[in-house]
């Protein structure tokens, strides 16, 4: 097999090297490509663009698979638990006995906030989104810990990483908490991660919330299933800030943001929004897939399709089992896990959305189960950043050790106006354009 692409340009070809993964996808690499031509590549959205080389996971959109160090998302939904799955992703192999005990530790040991913190939960209004705290409170918790501030030590690192991990579902606690005007509960030590989350969004003070092992199950399933997947917009967001030397809770903070957008991490919130919508039209979701079909509609069918897979997300499968079980041991009946399966049902049996390759996705389900659980639907984004925790730290960690890691800059296309220069204000002429309005007295 060749190791080199040709490209020809401007009456020259130029000798471009491919890679080759572990894995076996292929990449050009155009690294040298502005030095030897002056030109770069243009690719809106990066669909096309490889930002980096990494090893800790690996998705193949057209056979439907994720794996995380190589290990398929089937087996460790089945055997393992986010905590064993997030010493994988952050480590590169699953642990010990004696290494998880100390991860486990660690994570106990961290998961306690400044005190000084409370104070900066009292300053957000009732209604502030869950994400805003949660970003703003990751970077405040820095501030107490000076180490975070100097260069990047691999002795410090499990430290940091682990206050991370534990701490980020504390403050999303908290700030569900104070969005309900309710009492701060502190974790215990007797409780294992999710379900100490679980005890720090529902107990009160003067009754602990019942841990049920099928709903701790759950929940940590869904963190388990978000865990990390390869260079979505907030890992790659991440990965971005990292590499400008800032700290992992700068880089995490980052990747909050980017992971509140409604086509990032609200999109489980779009799909219960949906099915609430259908199932008040009094639609068992018939209607709603024809509108679907009909562009002028305005009507999209949330939870379907994905920019990677082009199969059903193996996710999806995993979750849609997990639903029905909880579902079925709480004792409920939701309609909108009725329309949400109709829905399915008939878009899977559909040309239309069979030939433009549209599958359900892990969102599809998830927020069912959240809503089951008790967990309100502005809520959801934090549970999916508590997830995808160990992802971002991960790939920070290959960013900080990385000893030719420069720091990301890309390139554009200039559109904008050829030279022009500066027109005194007295010389310039009215443009047509509105100037602001002076704000009513």
């Amino acid at each position: 097999m060749s190791t080199e692409a040709k490209l020809e340009l401007d009456g020259k070809v130029y000798s471009l090297p491919t890679v080759e993964g572990s894995e076996h996808e292929k990449a050009i690499d155009i690294s040298n490509l502005r030095n030897l031509t002056g030109y770069i590549t243009l690719d809106d959205g990066y669909a096309n663009t490889g930002s980096c080389k990494s090893a800790i996971t690996f998705i193949d959109g057209e056979r439907g698979i994720l794996r995380y160090r190589g290990i398929p998302i089937e087996e460790l939904a089945e055997k393992s638990t986010f905590i064993e799955t997030a010493f994988l992703i952050i480590y590169g192999h699953l642990p010990t006995r004696a290494e998880l005990k100390r991860f486990s530790d660690l994570l106990t040991e961290n998961a306690i906030l400044h005190e000084d913190l409370k104070y900066h939960f009292e300053g957000f209004p009732p209604h502030a989104h869950p994400m805003a705290i949660l970003s703003a409170m990751i970077n405040a918790a820095s501030c107490f810990d000076p180490t975070l501030m100097q260069r990047f030590d691999n002795g410090r690192f499990d430290l940091h990483a682990a206050r991370l991990i534990s701490q980020v579902r504390t403050i999303a606690a908290f700030s569900y908490r104070k969005s309900r005007g309710l009492p701060i509960i502190y974790p215990k030590s007797a409780y294992k991660y999710t379900a100490n989350f679980l005890h720090m969004m529902f107990s009160m003070p003067y009754e602990d919330y019942e841990i049920k092992p099928e709903v701790v199950r759950a929940l940590d399933l869904i963190f388990l299933l978000h865990a990390d997947h390869e260079q979505n917009c907030s890992t790659a967001t991440v990965r971005m800030v990292a590499s400008s030397q800032a700290n992992l809770f700068a880089s995490a903070a980052a990747g909050v943001c980017a992971l509140w957008g409604p086509l990032h991490g609200g999109a489980n919130q779009a799909v219960v929004e949906m099915l609430e919508e259908i199932h008040r039209s009094g639609d068992d979701g018939s209607r709603f897939i024809t509108a679907v079909k009909d562009k002028s509609s305005g009507k999209r069918l949330m939870g379907f399709g994905h920019r990677v897979y082009k199969n059903y997300d193996p996710r999806a499968k995993i979750i849609k089992q997990a639903c029905d079980n909880l579902l079925n041991v709480l004792q409920i009946s939701d309609p909108l896990l009725d329309v949400a399966k109709h829905l399915e049902e008939t878009a899977l049996k559909d040309p239309y959305f069979i030939e433009r390759k549209l599958y359900p996705n892990v969102d599809f389900y998830s927020g069912i189960i959240m809503r089951a659980i008790g967990i309100p639907i502005e809520m959801f984004p934090v549970i999916f950043a508590i997830g995808r925790m160990p992802g971002w730290i991960a790939n920070y960690k290959e960013i900080a050790e990385d000893p030719k890691s420069r720091i990301y800059r890309p390139r554009q296309i200039y559109i904008g106006p050829t030279l022009q220069h500066y027109v005194p204000l007295h010389q310039r002429k009215n443009t047509g354009a509105s100037a602001p309005k002076k704000n009513a007295a």
